[in-house]
């Protein structure tokens, strides 16, 4: 089911609702999987005008689709995806509250790495490049970039809710880019987010920045040939799902994440049998382009 309010990340749904012919096309897969030509047959419509039908219901949430194989031939199925739809119209009795958490990069609690990988501070590199050992140095709690080729770091961090307290959403911001032998403008790398051992998804970093500039905030000691620069991301966990800079990401809920936990548990991994291995770097406040470290937003509702 999907919760939806006056958030303008609904209007999509909203829209999605408002036509006649698209209420005809869930009546017709609500039972049964149909492709777009069968859909079109029984509207009398023409497969192009179904499909952007088709696709305005699945940009909404409200359909799925699958590829099956039939009679030697590749189809696209369409489903119903939701059963329900529950809007929430505005109300005054309750206001949104932020609280924020932020998170070091060098306060990992956990890691499984494997080269290349090293750690920095804001004056100086930590040991030696490419020996995981160092990774477990005590000065690596003052640690504001980590890189390693595969494996994970993960993070704990306290649970601040009170017990009459509720989470309406969670928003974990960082600074994160792949990490390439030197720098690369093209080296794809399938990053995983899990929270609390709940997978969030996989988001694909599209490169090893910094060929063309320095990272804004990158000390000027640091060596010009290396990470410079990643890419600020958004995950957001709430009633519908999990979301990437607001595209879906997967169908865990803020429901999902065991928000009752005394410590909550992030981690980021590269792994093994992904098929873009190409490692993952952290940056934190003083390096890269933005002057963060892990941020950790939860919503709350709360009587106004």
């Amino acid at each position: 089911m999907i919760k939806a309010n006056g958030d303008p990340k609904f209007i999509p749904l909203y829209e999605a609702l408002a036509s006649e012919v698209r209420w005809r096309i869930m009546s017709l897969i609500a039972d049964n999987e149909m492709n777009v030509k069968e859909i079109a047959a029984k509207l009398e419509l023409s497969p192009s005008i179904v499909t952007m039908h088709i696709r305005k219901l699945e940009q909404a949430g409200l359909t799925g689709s699958r590829r099956v194989r039939l009679n030697g031939g590749t189809h696209k199925k369409c489903f119903l995806k939701q059963k329900n739809v529950e809007i929430e119209l505005p109300t005054a009795s309750r206001t949104p509250q932020i609280r924020e958490q932020t998170i070091s990069i060098g306060h990992y609690t956990a890691f499984e790495i494997h080269p290349t990988c090293g750690l920095g501070t804001h004056e100086k590199e930590i040991g030696v490049w490419d020996d995981p050992r160092y990774f477990l140095d005590p000065e690596r709690v003052h640690a504001a970039i980590l890189w390693f080729g595969r494996g994970y770091v993960e993070y704990k961090t306290p649970n601040y809710l009170l017990p009459d307290e509720t989470s309406e959403s969670i928003e974990i911001s960082m600074e994160i880019a792949s990490e390439a032998p030197g720098l690369r403008d093209h080296w794809p790398s399938d990053i995983q987010f899990t929270f609390n051992g709940i997978s969030l998804g996989t988001w694909t970093s599209p490169a090893d920045f910094g060929r063309a500039a320095r990272g804004r905030y990158t000390p000027e000691w640091w060596h010009r040939n290396v990470n410079q620069y990643g890419l600020l991301k958004t995950i957001r966990i709430d009633t519908l799902g999990t979301f990437m800079d607001g595209e879906w990401m997967s169908d865990v809920t803020v429901d999902d994440i065991k928000l009752r936990e005394p410590f909550w548990t992030l981690r980021f991994a590269v792994d093994e049998q992904a098929v873009n291995i190409g490692g993952l770097t952290l940056y934190g406040a003083g390096f890269g382009n933005h002057d963060q470290d892990i941020v950790i937003r939860v919503s709350l509702a709360t009587d106004r």
